[in-house]
Parts: C-alpha cells; sequence; structure tokens
C-alpha cells in the first residue's frame, strides 16, 4: 500500500464523508485548545517577531480545519490586544497528504477571511493561508521558519505499512487481523513498533530543522495508557472492523487472501515510548505529556435532537470510522463491498457499545526546541 498515495479523509459534504463525520477529532481539538493556548501565549513571552510561521500538520479538510486556525489566530490577536500592539505578520501553512482534499479547504477562505476582518477589524495585521501537499515524515519547509507547530490525529499514522506485513510480503504473518490483535505473533507488533520509532524520530528531526529555537509544538493522537499494544482500548476499534470482513469471507463475499494481506497503516504508541524517541532524538523539551479520554462517538451532540433520537452511537462510530479508514480499505478491497462492509460494522458496534462504554485514548504532547 502506497500510503502517501491512498490516505486520505472521505472528501465531499455527503453523508460518508469526513466533513460530517469528524465529531471526534472535534472533540479531540477542543479538549487540547488550553494546551495549545499555553503553548502560543509562552512563546509569544520570549519573543514577538514581526512575521510569526505557523503549521497545522496532517489538517484534513471540513469544519475542523479553519477552526483550529481560527483559534490560534485569536489567541495572538487576544495578546496584541493586551500588549497594545500590532499583530505580527501571519504565514500559516497547512499541510496533509497529496490526495487530502485542498480545493474544500481553498473554497473556504474567502468567507474565513471576510469573517476575519469583520471580527478584528481592517486594522488587524496580514494573514496569509497556504497548502503545503507532503508527508510531514520528512522536510516540509525551509530552515527555521517555523514557530509554532500543531498537529491533531494524525501522528499515529505510519507512513507505511511495516515491510514485513505489506500485501506484497512473500508470507502472511498476520493471518485474519487489519492490525495488532492479541493473538498476533510477537514478530508483529516488533514490526509495528520498529515503524513507528522510524516514523516518529524522523518527524522530529525534519521539526528541528524547521522550527526556530524556542518554537513550540502541540501533538495530540491516538495512543494508549498500557505499555502493552494488545490492550482493549487500542486495537478494539480495529478488531470489529477485522471481524466484519472475516464474516464476508465466510459468506464467500471477501477472499481469505485478501484479509490476510491487508494491514492497516496505523501505530496508537504508550507514553513510554514517545519519551524514549524525544530523548534519543534530542532536540525538544518535553514541557507536558498526558492522556485524555475520548468517546468512540465523540458524545452526543445534544443540539441535534433529531440524530440523537434516530441514529445509534453504533451508526455514528462506524460512519466515523468510514470516513477515516474508507480510502485504505477500497483501494485494497474495491469499492464494490464497502456499503456492505460498514453496514455489518455498525451492527457489531452496536452490540459493542450495548455492553460497555468504550473510550479512545488521546495523547498530548507539549514540546519546545531546544536553542
Amino acid at each position: 500500500m502506497e500510503v502517501k498515495q491512498v490516505l486520505h479523509m472521505n472528501k465531499g459534504t455527503g453523508e460518508t464523508s469526513y466533513a460530517k463525520n469528524s465529531r471526534v477529532q472535534s472533540k479531540i481539538i477542543s479538549i487540547t485548545k488550553p494546551v495549545t493556548e499555553e503553548a502560543l501565549l509562552d512563546l509569544l513571552c520570549k519573543k514577538f517577531p514581526e512575521s510569526l510561521g505557523i503549521a497545522d500538520l496532517g489538517c484534513s479538510s471540513g469544519p475542523n480545519t479553519l477552526s483550529v486556525i481560527s483559534e490560534i489566530i485569536d489567541v495572538i490577536y487576544a495578546k496584541c490586544c493586551d500588549l497594545g500592539i500590532s499583530t505580527p505578520e501571519l504565514k500559516i501553512s497547512l499541510n496533509d497528504l497529496y490526495s487530502n482534499d485542498f480545493n474544500d479547504i481553498f473554497g473556504s477562505l474567502p468567507a474565513f477571511y471576510k469573517k476575519l476582518e469583520e471580527e478584528k477589524g481592517v486594522g488587524f495585521g496580514q494573514c496569509f493561508i497556504s497548502g503545503v501537499p507532503g508527508s510531514f515524515y520528512g522536510r516540509l519547509f525551509p530552515s527555521k521558519c517555523i514557530h509554532f507547530v500543531h498537529s491533531s490525529s494524525s501522528l499515529h499514522w505510519l507512513s507505511q505499512v511495516p515491510p514485513e506485513l505489506d500485501s506484497k510480503a512473500s508470507t502472511a504473518i498476520n493471518k485474519g487481523r487489519i492490525y495488532i490483535s492479541k493473538t498476533s505473533p510477537q514478530s508483529v507488533l516488533d514490526s509495528y513498533l520498529l515503524q513507528f520509532q522510524k516514523d516518529f524520530s524522523l518527524f522530529l528531526k525534519s521539526r528541528s530543522e524547521e522550527i526556530v529555537p524556542g518554537g513550540r509544538m502541540v501533538l495530540s493522537f491516538m495512543g494508549r495508557r498500557s505499555m502493552d499494544p494488545t490492550t482493549v482500548e487500542s486495537i478494539h476499534q480495529w478488531e470489529l472492523l477485522a471481524q466484519a470482513l472475516r464474516n464476508m469471507v465466510s459468506e464467500g463475499l471477501v477472499l481469505e487472501e485478501k484479509v490476510d494481506t491487508f494491514n492497516a497503516p496505523y501505530y496508537g504508541p504508550c507514553a513510554e515510548e514517545l519519551e524514549l524517541e524525544i530523548q534519543k532524538e534530542g532536540s525538544f523539551i518535553m514541557d507536558r505529556l498526558e492522556a485524555v479520554e475520548v468517546d468512540w462517538d465523540g458524545g452526543a451532540d445534544m443540539s441535534n435532537t433529531t440524530e440523537t433520537v434516530t441514529v445509534s452511537s453504533g451508526q455514528r462510530v462506524a460512519k466515523a470510522i468510514r470516513a477515516v479508514v474508507e480510502s485504505m480499505l477500497e483501494s485494497h478491497f474495491g469499492r464494490d463491498i464497502m456499503d456492505d462492509l460498514f453496514r455489518r460494522h455498525v451492527e457489531l458496534v452496536d452490540k459493542h457499545l450495548a455492553k460497555t462504554r468504550t473510550k479512545y485514548i488521546n495523547l498530548v504532547i507539549y514540546l519546545i526546541r531546544k536553542g
């Protein structure tokens, strides 16, 4: 699987789009907002450059993208008002993989700029927003031009499926599973950890060359509390999807070989694994690392009473997962089975949530560039 070419959130504004099914990601952004604000204020207390470079890595598309940027601008504007100074020139870079729906973002910018002018006034400083397609597992920007980096719900995606587990590998060693499982061989766990270590180390090294000394990063992504990668909290969302696929295999609707050769380019690390890589790379000081819980469905939207009554938690969860992983599944299994697969997935998630209220574990890290 060529992750850089295949992975993207579902485009558009339809019923299975990411724009309509990103409540979990919105909730995570909301939860981490105080850390983002703290990091920005810490940065602005140290230095107030005439031009401020800001990057949102793994920005995706839909309403969450510009809401993050709006919150960052609000913090900077409020601080400038407190100090009685003009806002600096803002150079904001939105990054995601090449197949991201950047056109959706660009189409929203005129309304965004208009709202910015109405709220902040014509005296608000220049704000330049641009798209930067490419993998954040490598360089994206010139040296020492970024002051603040934000990334939410992205770094759990690996740059590639571990080579030993790729569909082109000579032997399938994780048969019947699509991610780490309690019954996966130890070699599967080792392969996933090694790929994560390589990727996260490269991410840190790349950002260390782009971020100015004293610059800040706030990263949040899926993880786990336990050092054991086979705990329910870190694997069960993948287990239910694998079960739906195995059920289709038993009915002759999907080839068993197809399931045996698919493995998700995903890894939810624990805090100890993150700390080790940060220490080994050596360019950043870790100010904070905390774990927060988020409901699988992002919590019921009480303002939408129609949805609360008519849509089950299982439907909300399955639609949210579909909006994120469908591009990868479709490239491997084909488009024709997607509706049937996620119909089955809804049923399995509903049964699971009827017995227990499951939470995602999201890790939040605040890093400072040394120097």
